[in-house]
């Protein structure tokens, strides 16, 4: 049996970050933290604090790289691709993504258009670089999105009243973490995800707004009010919305009004399913997420 690859994460300790850690450590990848030496510290520092010439150090003990670093810590990803370039040894480097596939998002408006669009800018230096590569699209986090239906400060579902952004129908995709983690680490290592975008949709998980309230309904044994808020006014909400509010609305006006999760085809020169490679992974479905709340 070949050898399994070192794998080095950088920002492990994070929200994706700690999944993708515990998915490697699980199926016995050598596995390596790049964190900041307090955790007290600010997350700003998490980069900055390791010079050029320590990242190469650490990237020269590993074969693969995988950056979960924080949307605002995306545009610092270059230092770690020159570090990956000076080092030599990579065999694959899986950039921050973990959500929409950014070459799919051209509805899409500010604040995320341009959030989307510096992960694009990375995806561009790996590529300018030569670095071999595999960017993961996993769509919603399960976590965030789903658990309370995307109902703003809400940690479960609702069971009286439900806000549902354009007219419900676009689907989209939720995945739950600890499956973000298995088909991540599982492409590493496969020839078939080599300089590929590894798109998690799940047949199971992806569903229209609708649809996931009718299912929820049914779990609960009552309906319940809707209100439908059209285009415009999402539009406008998200001018007159602060941040971080306003970026959460854009994502979920390209998501639930545009659809940019599930309007496109997967295009096999440029990218994998992952349900499709690995179909013995045993994934959470949104059935049985919702369960959880019952």
């Amino acid at each position: 049996m070949a050898e399994k690859s070192k794998i080095l994460i950088i920002g492990g300790t994070g929200y994706i970050g700690k999944f993708i850690v515990e998915a490697s450590a699980k199926v016995g990848h050598p596995t390596f933290a790049l964190v900041r030496e307090s955790t007290i510290a600010s997350k700003a520092d998490l980069v900055d604090k390791f010079k050029n010439l320590d990242l190469v150090k650490a990237i020269k003990q590993v074969d693969v790289v995988i950056s979960t670093v924080g949307s605002a810590l995306v545009g610092d990803q270059l230092k770690i691709i020159d570090a990956i370039k000076d080092a030599g040894n990579v065999k694959r480097f899986l950039p921050s993504e973990f959500g929409n596939d950014v070459d799919h998002t051209i509805q899409a408006v500010d604040p995320a258009k341009t959030a989307w669009a510096k992960k694009a800018d990375i995806r561009r230096a790996v590529e300018a670089q030569g670095i071999p590569y595999t960017y993961v699209a996993s769509n919603f986090f399960a976590g965030y999105f789903l658990r309370g239906l995307s109902q703003p400060g809400a940690t479960s579902p609702p069971r009286d009243k439900v806000v549902i952004l354009g007219d419900g129908n676009p689907k989209a995709v939720f995945t739950e973490e600890g499956d973000i983690g298995t088909y991540t680490i599982r492409a590493v290592d496969d020839p078939r995800t080599l300089n590929k975008t590894l798109h998690i949709r799940p047949a199971a998980n992806t569903v229209s707004f609708n649809e996931l309230v009718s299912l929820w309904e049914k779990k609960i044994y009552k309906t319940l009010e809707k209100v439908y808020v059209p285009e415009e006014q999402v539009l406008k909400n998200i001018q007159e919305t602060e941040f971080p509010g306003n970026i959460l609305l854009a994502i979920n006006h390209s998501v639930y009004v545009k659809g940019e999760q599930t309007n496109f085809d997967i295009d096999p020169s440029t990218g994998v399913e992952a349900i499709e490679l690995y179909p013995d992974v045993k994934y959470t479905t949104v059935d049985e997420y919702l369960d959880r709340f019952v």
